[in-house]
């Protein structure tokens, strides 16, 4: 076998390789992905999680939220900016408002920060309250308002990882 033959073949077989792989990866992109357990949506890596009475209804990731409208208020304490998209906008993408009564509880946690706060769905819904997420400087979500209990640094629910929603 001549030295060019040789080349040819490895070429060969190399551009073989990468069309099965472009093929499988092709083919998994386009198999829909199958629900979870009990019907419930499958959740992007990175998502944040969204439950009804302890089931999950979706999952959202901050780029997301592009698409819901920008809100902002200045904290008192350090004067800065806090920008972002209320918590009652990022509800609504995932539950019927029909199924929020003003007793409704909210639960947005961080698993890393072993944090949660509490919020009516009265207080969301309320635009005076300004119960919305912000963008940390890492990118993650953060739940800030101008609410008593709610309304300082520490708070605040950084690194924001669920959000559960228990209808009365």
């Amino acid at each position: 076998m001549t030295q060019t033959r040789r080349i040819l073949l490895a070429v060969a077989i190399i551009a073989a390789i990468v069309v099965v792989v472009v093929g499988v990866d092709a083919l998994r992109r386009s198999t829909p992905t199958p629900p979870s357990a009990a019907g419930e949506p499958a959740l992007v890596p990175g998502s944040i999680p969204v439950y009804v009475n302890a089931r999950l209804v979706g999952g959202f990731q901050p780029t997301d939220l592009e698409r819901l409208e920008k809100v902002s208020f200045v904290e008192p304490a350090e004067g800065k900016t806090q920008e972002g998209w209320l918590l009652r906008d990022v509800l609504l993408l995932y539950v019927e408002r029909t199924a929020l009564t003003r007793d409704t509880v909210i639960t947005v946690s961080s698993s890393s920060r072993e944090k949660s706060a509490q919020v009516t769905w009265a207080q969301a819904d309320n635009p005076e309250n300004w119960v919305m997420f912000d963008l940390s400087n890492r990118g993650t979500l953060k739940l800030v308002s101008v609410m008593e209990g709610l309304d300082t640094r520490d708070d605040w629910v950084q690194d924001t990882d669920k959000i559960e929603v228990q209808t009365p």
